[in-house]
């Protein structure tokens, strides 16, 4: 199972990728702007998903909003 960006581009376990949006997450009070850089993600069993680590939460983060890095 391939899991791809927002433009194409294969992403792998550790990889790093930027945010190409302002994105709203549910349950934090703040929000992950534009061109915020998230280091070691993490897939998970859906290819249009990954997980990862902000701040001190984990979060699960839709591929199409990511750019990898």
């Amino acid at each position: 199972m391939d899991v791809k960006d927002s433009n194409g581009n294969i992403l792998n376990d550790g990889d790093s990728v930027h945010v190409i949006k302002d994105l709203k997450i549910k349950g934090m009070s703040k929000t992950l702007k534009r061109g915020n850089v998230i280091k070691n993600i993490r897939l998970t069993g859906d290819s249009g998903e990954v997980e990862c680590r902000v701040g001190k939460s984990q979060v699960v983060l839709k591929t199409q909003f990511l750019k990898k890095a």
